[in-house]
């Protein structure tokens, strides 16, 4: 094989996908390294631009997909021959949203592949990993710190706050801060005040609401991934728990559980899965 015939092998791969999926759908694939779930077509696009917010960020990026995970190809979006747009079981999207990932990242199996079936880490190489990546940038959407490559260029490398938690568990947490705040079991916080708080928290425990999650990682400390749009402690960062605690009181109140159709800004709960 020479450099100058990868091209027409991709392309040739692509082509192949693309007319097992047409000719009958739904079929399946599985992602051989780390992919880039997006949900709109024109950003998973091979060569396509990366559109920004004012913060810096990707908000078309749904997560990155890890080594192994199995999708559900749906159909090919009109108009985006290069694009498929997939299901996996491995990602929860949010409602209304589809997902797209470009057709020459995935690899076309005959039948639904079993996909990846993650194990949870020992607590002290999660706790590890955690403190390894204070530091890193704050990537929307991002769960691999060393982010993914397409078409030659380093992208997404970065971590956003429940990526933080999904890359030092191997995946084996909820992608979502949606299905975070129902994650393991509820520790019973209602009407405690920081002090009484204190005392309840354990290491690994998931300060969590819809919209982000505050990781315990001792008795003292914190971690989570911020967005301060480029403000002087964007990005993975500890903080004093009880510090955090006093913050977090002053904007929310605690609840044992996320309550039915609770307002966004109005609560947060603490998980227990370890």
């Amino acid at each position: 094989m020479t450099l100058r015939s990868i091209p027409l092998i991709l392309f040739c791969h692509t082509i192949t996908l693309l007319s097992a999926m047409a000719a009958e759908l739904p079929g399946f694939a599985i992602a051989d390294k780390p992919v880039p779930v997006f949900n709109t077509p024109q950003s998973a696009a091979p060569q396509a631009p990366q559109r920004k917010d004012r913060c810096g960020q990707v908000r078309q990026l749904e997560f990155i997909a890890l080594p192994g995970t199995a999708f559900e190809v749906v159909a090919v979006p009109p108009g985006s021959p290069a694009v498929l747009q997939v299901r996996t079981n491995d990602y929860q999207a949010p409602p209304g949203t589809r997902l797209y990932v470009a057709a020459d990242l995935l690899t076309p199996q005959p039948a639904a592949p079993p996909g990846r079936t993650p194990q949870r880490p020992e607590p002290s190489k999660i706790i590890q990993q955690l403190r390894s990546a204070v530091g890193l940038p704050y990537v929307w959407g991002g769960n691999l710190r060393s982010g993914v490559t397409v078409a030659g260029q380093l992208r997404f490398a970065g971590l956003d706050c429940s990526g933080l938690l999904y890359e030092a568990t191997d995946g084996y947490t909820p992608r979502n801060t949606e299905q975070l705040v129902a994650f393991g079991s509820p520790v019973a916080i209602e009407g405690k005040d920081s002090h009484a708080l204190l005392q309840l928290l354990r290491p690994l425990d998931l300060i969590v609401w819809k919209g982000h999650v505050v990781i315990v990682l001792d008795q003292k400390t914190v971690v989570e991934s911020i967005l301060n749009c480029g403000g002087a402690r964007d990005g993975v960062v500890t903080i004093a728990l009880e510090k955090r605690l006093e913050q977090l009181l002053k904007q929310r109140r605690p609840a044992n559980s996320w309550p039915a159709g609770g307002a966004k800004s109005a609560y947060f709960v603490v998980r227990r899965w370890i």
